[in-house]
């Protein structure tokens, strides 16, 4: 263990918000190993570098001395996290969940230690609760409060449905914290609800209410929507490393440093530093090696990084990426845009068809990666680099003409 301050200065870094700070002063002070509990919903098959932003944080609690208690919400991932929809989701079958929670215990410890991690399942108490139990248990909230969440309030006002099974998510996952006697649980900022019920109902069990640590939410390749699989502009964690140290080349100037604050273990003081010899004319690009090289030794291993940046800086910078990439916005539909009428209306092909052999041809790559599927749509606001052919660049917003 290390002295609070120097504790606290580590953990706090990239946060967004630590209800309450004294609290986890005053645990960190009692100089014993607290039980850090992060939950995550099976719902896709990988994780991606906006899932690490929180494990990242669990690596420095488990540095620290502290044990990590990653909970697959498999009972949860049936439900359905309401969070930020507009409408009620499809419930994942059994099989669809345990399938990724597979996934998702081999992909975790590329980033926490197997000895001082404990891989916890709340289907484990969950299954075994009566429906006596599940009713004490919802008797414990009210849907006053259930309402004062933002979804939940605009889906009631604007008549949208809201089905019973959706208020028992942060239920069960605040539930969750009783039954692990959590002191510390981590969450997106969009979790800041259902991470306050924890310590809700943490005390209304008799319990000493947990720390609440939110951490933002990373923006994917494109630098406006959270990294996402369903948009195409993710970074999984399992990629080849070429494909992973091409997609981070990729991003803008001014998301690196973002990637670097919530990504790296790179000191903030020396993160400072790169950004002063950036403003005096360093190019960001050598700084980009930096972030692309720990990225992958991370999940690839040392040798696999720095071969990674070496055929980078042969198929690339040899080849080469121009300085000045034009910079285009393009009109778009509500539902996006196709990929063959983006590289039409970038100029980057005469016509669809033209668009279409160039992507047959393997011509094509969006933000370093080879387009293969002509029926790919662009969403409204995505920013990307399209590259065709060798020389051809173009840096796009597709924006949308709603």
């Amino acid at each position: 263990m290390i002295a609070v301050d120097d504790a606290l200065s580590i953990l706090s870094r990239g946060t967004e918000e630590i209800l309450v700070e004294d609290g986890l002063r005053k645990k960190l002070a009692e100089g014993r190993p607290l039980r850090i509990k992060a939950g995550f919903d099976p719902t896709a098959p990988d994780l991606h570098l906006g899932h690490t932003v929180l494990i990242n944080k669990l690596r420095q609690f488990q540095r620290l001395g502290h044990e990590i208690l990653f909970l697959i919400g498999d009972f949860t991932g049936m439900i359905g996290d309401p969070t930020g929809k507009s409408a009620t989701r499809k419930p994942l079958s059994r099989e669809e969940v345990m399938d990724n929670a597979r996934t998702y215990q081999e992909q975790v410890f590329s980033m926490l230690s197997p000895e001082h991690t404990r891989v916890v399942f709340n289907s484990a108490w969950m299954g075994e609760m009566q429906a006596a139990d599940l009713i004490q248990l919802a008797a414990r909230h009210t849907v006053a409060r259930m309402l004062e969440r933002d979804d939940f309030s605009k889906r009631f006002k604007t008549g949208q449905p809201i089905a019973i099974h959706e208020f028992l998510y942060p239920l069960v996952q605040g539930y969750d914290s009783v039954a692990l006697r959590a002191d510390v649980e981590l969450g997106g900022t969009d979790q800041k609800f259902n991470l306050l019920v924890g310590r809700q109902l943490q005390a209304a069990y008799g319990q000493e209410p947990q720390v609440v640590i939110t951490m933002p939410i990373l923006e994917g390749l494109d630098g406006v929507q959270k990294m996402s699989k369903s948009l195409g502009n993710y970074i999984g964690i399992s990629e080849p490393p070429d494909q992973m140290f091409g997609k981070l080349m990729s991003i803008s100037d001014e998301l690196m440093w973002r990637y670097l604050e919530l990504l790296s273990d790179i000191p903030l003081k020396e993160i400072a530093t790169w950004r002063r010899s950036v403003a005096e004319g360093v190019n960001p690009r050598d700084i980009k090696f930096h972030l692309g090289e720990e990225m992958v030794r991370r999940f690839h291993g040392q040798t696999a990084a720095s071969r990674a940046k070496e055929n980078f800086i042969a198929r690339f910078q040899q080849g080469a990426i121009p300085e000045n990439i034009p910079e285009i916005e393009v009109p778009g539909r509500v539902d996006g845009l196709g990929i063959t009428n983006l590289l039409k209306e970038a100029g980057l092909a005469k016509s669809t068809s033209e668009a279409m052999r160039l992507i047959d041809q393997g011509g094509v790559r969006l933000n370093g990666q080879t387009v293969e599927d002509k029926g790919l749509r662009i969403e409204p606001g995505v920013k990307c680099m399209l590259q065709v052919g060798r020389r051809r660049f173009a840096r796009v917003t597709l924006v949308s003409d709603a």
